[in-house]
């Protein structure tokens, strides 16, 4: 038995939902792939799985910034551009933003992607090291104050117990 063209869409639809969390354009572009994907017929489908709560920009947004904060310490600026290539509105994506960062603190995600790198690549040694270290934290999308006042803190520890083991 033949689909008609709105059940075929509503199936892709949903199989690709069912994959993972998509943002109501993400998935427009999605299902318009498609040959055969009529537009009228995919802001009916969309409509309707909005209708029904499996499409939810606001919870997308919310549910995704909180789990990429959990798995993953970056910065806002990171964020806001993950959110943005998920085709997330930016009023949307900002209040998300804005939960997310009242939740967790942006000091506390630096200190924890500081802890991971140096674990990984030992406390910057030289002028060099520590340009690594912060170029990497800025690509995390901490802001520039807190990365550099961070990056310096921890340069600066390095000389402290430098100085003081030398008098020892």
């Amino acid at each position: 038995m033949e689909q008609t063209p709105y059940e075929k869409t509503m199936a892709r639809a949903l199989k690709l939902i069912s994959v993972k969390p998509r943002s109501v354009a993400e998935l427009r572009g999605r299902l318009l792939e498609k040959n055969w994907a009529d537009a009228e017929i995919v802001a009916r489908v969309l409509a309707r799985l909005e209708e029904l709560g499996y499409l939810n920009d606001e919870q997308f947004a919310a549910n995704y910034a909180a789990s990429r904060l959990t798995t993953k310490p970056v910065g806002r600026t990171r964020l806001r551009r993950d959110l943005h290539r998920k085709k997330v509105p930016p009023p949307i994506a900002e209040n998300a933003l804005d939960e997310a960062y009242a939740e967790r603190d942006e000091e506390e995600l630096i200190s924890r992607a500081i802890a991971k790198r140096l674990r990984l690549k030992g406390t910057p040694a030289t002028r060099e090291e520590a340009k690594k270290l912060f170029d990497h934290l800025l690509r995390l999308g901490f802001g520039y104050d807190l990365v550099r006042r961070k990056v310096w803190e921890v340069s600066r520890l390095d000389e402290i117990e430098e100085d003081s083991s030398a008098t020892d």
